[in-house]
């Protein structure tokens, strides 16, 4: 690999960014998160170093996401930030443009599609293309998606859930809701507002997701339990309380039933014939909040069709961008049609 590789793969999340290089693999998974100074609107930090800040800045730097539901949500911001990425990527001696290839939800209109093809190309990018996120989760799973064979993907991110019925290459039938990581921590945080009344940050409710978070009631014996501190809404005191495993599961039902009902109505779509393979193969999770504990059991239980986690479901996406960018003749039509 030489400093004049111009290929670059990337997972532009809600909750993170990552980049992948043909022959170096993946070379950088940092928090979309850009803190930014309120007086002059500069940018502050990118990445960890803004993700740190958040909940903790004083009143004249933000720290916050430019990407939402799996859209650009700040144009400007997120276009410093894929420049900053891309830069990091390949190293500041790299005299060449790259050309790009970026996941987006199933679901995302024209306008949206548009927007982040031109934030890449004004971050510096040569070329940029765009291609549905299952389409690469599918990919990076390690699922042979140009057999006649129906496979589905549910790719659960921070921003948005997608699922897919892949067959030939293509989308058969697909979903995208705007209900998936963040949405589980929101739901945490509000939880515990209500049940323990204590205020606690988003990053915290993402503490506690990882800790103890699950989508099954456990046995008693079986529960896991955290001590979470926060901020009393009664005497405005610092306070901590012991949080358990069916707590969180409580806490999530309405979330978890919003993504269980996506899987349903992608199911009720899809052809017969690709049914019965979807039974064989069974449902692949890929995506860093498909790894909730119990996440496939609960599918397994509503939906009676088996379901597993990819390998490293974090990385599936990006490593899709990494295999089709190898691979681009292969790839060039699952990739190009269906946009």
């Amino acid at each position: 690999m030489n400093i004049f590789s111009r290929k670059l793969g990337i997972d532009l999340g809600t909750a993170n960014t990552l980049v992948y290089v043909p022959e170096r693999g993946i070379v950088l998974n940092e928090p979309s998160v850009v803190a930014i100074s309120e007086h002059d609107n500069k940018v502050m930090a990118i990445g960890l170093e803004a993700k740190e800040m958040i909940g903790r800045t004083p009143g004249e730097i933000r720290a916050y996401r430019p990407m939402k539901d799996g859209v650009i949500a700040d144009y400007r911001v997120t276009e410093a930030m894929l420049r900053y990425y891309m830069n990091k990527s390949l190293g500041k001696w790299s005299v060449w443009k790259p050309n790009v290839m970026i996941s987006v939800p199933a679901g995302v209109t024209s306008t949206e599609r548009r927007a982040v093809v031109e934030a890449a190309l004004r971050a510096g990018a040569k070329s940029a293309v765009v291609v549905k996120e299952p389409i690469l989760a599918a990919i990076g799973a390690g699922i042979p998606i140009h057999k006649a064979q129906g496979n589905m993907v549910v790719d659960i991110g921070g921003g948005t859930t997608d699922v897919a019925v892949i067959s030939l290459g293509g989308i058969v039938a697909c979903t995208s809701v705007k209900v998936a990581g963040n949405k589980i921590d929101y739901a945490i945080a509000d939880y515990i507002k209500k049940k323990h009344n204590l205020a606690i940050g988003d990053k915290t409710a993402e503490i506690l997701k990882i800790a103890v978070g699950g989508a099954v009631k456990r046995e008693t014996e079986d529960e896991l339990t955290t001590t979470v501190k926060g901020r009393d809404y009664v005497t405005g005191l610092p306070r901590s309380v012991e949080i358990t495993t069916n707590e969180i599961v409580d806490a999530l039902d309405s979330v978890l039933n919003k993504m269980v009902q996506a899987i349903k109505d992608v199911l009720q779509e899809t052809p017969p014939e690709l049914s019965s393979d979807i039974i064989d193969n069974g449902i692949i999770m890929t995506g860093g909040s498909s790894q909730l504990r119990d996440l496939p059991e609960l599918v397994y239980r509503r939906t009676g069709v088996k379901s597993k986690l990819a390998e490293q479901p974090l990385y599936c996406v990006v490593k899709g961008t990494g295999v089709a960018l190898d691979h681009l003749e292969t790839y060039q039509k699952a990739i190009l049609s269906k946009m």
